[in-house]
């Protein structure tokens, strides 16, 4: 089971991409009592509107700090955990997905987090707008949903035109960290991200699990059942 799942359904082109990408896709779900509370109570401060403006990061969290992009957290577990592991860096979360967007401000509630911004709409038009090429240290794409069926790999996340515009906005030395338990579409981004000149590999092929990523209530699951989890880690030339 994936905890994000970010889509690549294709829509009309635009100038960055000749057939462009969504980042995502609309899931059903309803938002608990508790969600609702965090969006209201602390939605006015985590979560940013989109704007064709560029973020100033320095204005955003009140501090000069890296800064990591995280597209498709899900319900926010690893994305908060990350989070208060990391507290000298500064993090922005992309999801729609609102029960998700309100479980991750309840957790950030509830662990007193400041170094996080939460901006709910698609992460492609959030790169293009929002933020400046070479601004970020890192960014973070874990669990997107694989596409099982071969006519559905073109809804994949990982694919070339925004591995490259990710790789434009990452200074040079930063990082891109990709996880996934499907090992079809583990070889998928591997392709991908070695085929990207802007990026080179930190290992030959597939990465350790880096000591900042926790394991999913998802991930033990799959641990449990057998299932393998791949990391990838390139940085930017």
């Amino acid at each position: 089971m994936q905890e994000n799942s970010p889509d690549t359904s294709e829509d009309p082109a635009s100038p960055a991409h000749p057939r462009t990408i969504r980042s995502y896709v609309m899931r059903a779900g309803r938002t608990t009592e508790g969600q609702n509370r965090a969006l209201a109570d602390l939605g006015p401060r985590f979560l940013l509107p989109y704007t064709q403006a560029a973020m100033d990061f320095p204005a955003t969290f009140g501090r000069t700090a890296p800064v990591v992009l995280e597209i498709g957290f899900g319900m926010g577990e690893a994305s908060a955990q990350i989070a208060a592991t990391l507290p000298d860096s500064d993090f922005i979360g992309c999801e729609v997905h609102e029960p998700g967007v309100g479980a991750y401000l309840k957790r950030i509630g509830e662990q007193g987090l400041s170094n996080v911004r939460i901006i709910r709409h698609d992460a492609v038009e959030v790169l293009e707008n929002m933020i400046q090429p070479a601004t970020l240290s890192g960014v973070h794409i874990f669990f997107p949903d694989p596409w099982h069926k071969k006519r559905h790999h073109k809804r994949r996340l990982v694919q070339p035109p925004l591995i490259a515009l990710l790789a434009s906005r990452l200074a040079p030395g930063g990082y891109l960290h990709c996880a996934t338990d499907w090992e079809p579409y583990a070889q998928q981004m591997l392709e991908v991200l070695s085929a990207e000149p802007q990026l080179s590999n930190t290992t030959d092929t597939y990465a350790a699990k880096p000591s900042y990523r926790p394991l999913t209530k998802f991930e033990n699951r799959g641990l449990r059942l057998g299932h393998g989890v791949w990391d990838l880690v390139f940085r930017k030339r």
